[in-house]
């Protein structure tokens, strides 16, 4: 019922096709997710900062929208995110290999 209610207020005439807006929908929100966390950490710091929970929603994000665009066909939508994930996937290796690196340091008395 909530599923039908939906596909009529969309606009599309299948199960499976509101299903997968459904799913656009919730990269999408996952992807709004990452900038409101960004301005909250950002307005407590009382300077501009990019917490490691935004890259994470970064990625999931564009694996879900990724995937809708892919059931959509769409080449634009498919690279964009394609190659967003790059990025996201290469800020959280440099993050880790950094606290690895710090906790090394901390662990060895190396202080530079």
């Amino acid at each position: 019922m909530i599923l039908q209610t939906i596909s009529t207020f969309l606009g599309v005439d299948s199960r499976a096709e509101a299903i997968w807006i459904i799913i656009g929908f919730g990269g999408q929100f996952l992807f709004m997710m990452r900038f409101l966390v960004q301005w909250i950490v950002s307005e407590r710091a009382k300077q501009s900062v990019i917490p490691v929970a935004f890259w994470y929603f970064s990625m999931g994000g564009a694996m879900i929208l990724l995937s809708y665009a892919i059931y959509r066909g769409d080449p634009v939508f498919i690279m964009g995110q394609s190659l967003g994930m790059f990025i996201y996937i290469r800020n959280l290796f440099l993050i880790r290999s950094h606290r690895k690196a710090a906790a090394l340091s901390a662990s060895t008395g190396d202080g530079s």
